[in-house]
């Protein structure tokens, strides 16, 4: 049985502590935070770094601008520490103890379940037995592993942040326009789904349907002249321009 300890009380480390109970492989045998959490048995829980016990694995799981000083203030060296952050390099983690990263590529809310199984897991390490002990802790709960390097993970941040939060932040921007011209957000739904699902067999670029790229000017104009709001225009032309551009390469 491997032994974790998770460092860091927020939505990563609620997320994977729920996973971790669930296997048989994987013991945590603390989590550490600056204050007690509810999300966590009291008797597991410590807020002093002194006290932070012996483990095969050390799991960051805080923001990104919080992991290095986590790292510095370990107590203890030659161990294995990794960070959760797709954004982050190696680096970031103090010299002092064996570096790695163990990301897992998904947006975590605390009160909203997720299925670990499907979430991929990106791996790195400084030396291939660290490598291994990391895929066995990523392969106890999940079926999607992968060896990703530094620069990889970057690329692949910046890309979840197009296909996920600015996703997103279109829902909320449907959802104003439904709401002021009072149309329920759900009938939107369907459509979402099938947009969703469409790129699992296709590729976003033969997915894309709508105005911008049948290049229908007389709906895209009706559109701009519909907003009232001067962020939604820009936001439409640059989504515009960037369709039928890419429809030109």
């Amino acid at each position: 049985m491997i032994q974790v300890i998770l460092l860091g009380s927020g939505n990563v480390a609620t997320h994977l502590f729920q996973a971790f109970s669930k296997v048989d492989e994987i013991e945590v045998v603390q989590v550490f935070s600056r204050t007690v959490s509810n999300d966590f048995p009291e008797t597991l829980q410590t807020t002093d770094y002194s006290k932070i016990k012996e483990a095969d694995v050390y799991i960051i799981c805080v923001s990104d601008s919080a992991i290095s000083s986590v790292s510095s203030l370990l107590q203890f060296e030659n161990r294995l520490v990794v960070h959760t952050s797709g954004s982050s390099d190696l680096n970031v983690l103090d010299s002092k103890n064996n570096k790695g990263v163990f990301y897992p590529l998904q947006t975590f809310t605390k009160n909203k379940a997720v299925d670990f199984s499907e979430i991929p897991i990106c791996l790195e390490a400084e030396n291939v037995s660290d490598y291994t002990v990391l895929e066995k802790v990523a392969k106890s709960i999940s079926k999607n592993t992968h060896a990703i390097s530094g620069e990889q993970r970057k690329a692949l941040h910046v890309a979840a942040v197009f296909v996920c939060n600015f996703t997103n932040h279109l829902y909320q921007i449907g959802n104003e326009i439904c709401c002021k011209n009072s149309i329920p957000f759900e009938i939107l739904q369907p459509l979402i789904k099938e947009t969703v699902e469409k790129i699992q067999s296709l590729s976003p670029s033969k997915a894309q349907t709508g105005p911008a790229v049948r290049n229908d000017q007389k709906t895209l104009e009706k559109h701009i002249d519909f907003l009232t709001n001067e962020n939604q225009k820009e936001i439409y032309k640059i989504l515009t321009k960037s369709i039928q551009n890419g429809e030109k390469l």
